[in-house]
């Protein structure tokens, strides 16, 4: 696997961990989109098994991603879920 390959896989994590975070897909969605695209695997910054991606390492891990590309509004819409995760954990 080379460099650009690499950096197409974490694009596509932080891009589906997005979505899973922000609950505009499921995994199932995912997983089928992958299937649709003659794709055998798809990739996540964390084991979908364990948790949701709402834990607090996740969400900044994509908020930094989306902070490099500038992407704010998407860095804001993951601050708000962050905080609301956090509180309900009270």
């Amino acid at each position: 696997m080379d460099f650009l390959e690499d950096l197409e896989m974490y694009e596509k994590a932080m891009e589906n961990a997005y979505k899973l975070i922000t609950k505009e897909k499921t995994l199932d969605d995912i997983y089928c989109d992958f299937e649709n695209d003659g794709t055998d695997e798809f990739h996540l910054p964390f084991n979908p098994l364990e948790e949701d991606g709402r834990s607090p390492d996740i969400i900044d891990m994509v908020i930094e991603y989306y902070t490099e590309l500038e992407d704010y509004e998407k860095c804001a819409k993951l601050v708000k879920i962050k905080n609301k995760c956090l509180n309900s954990k009270i």
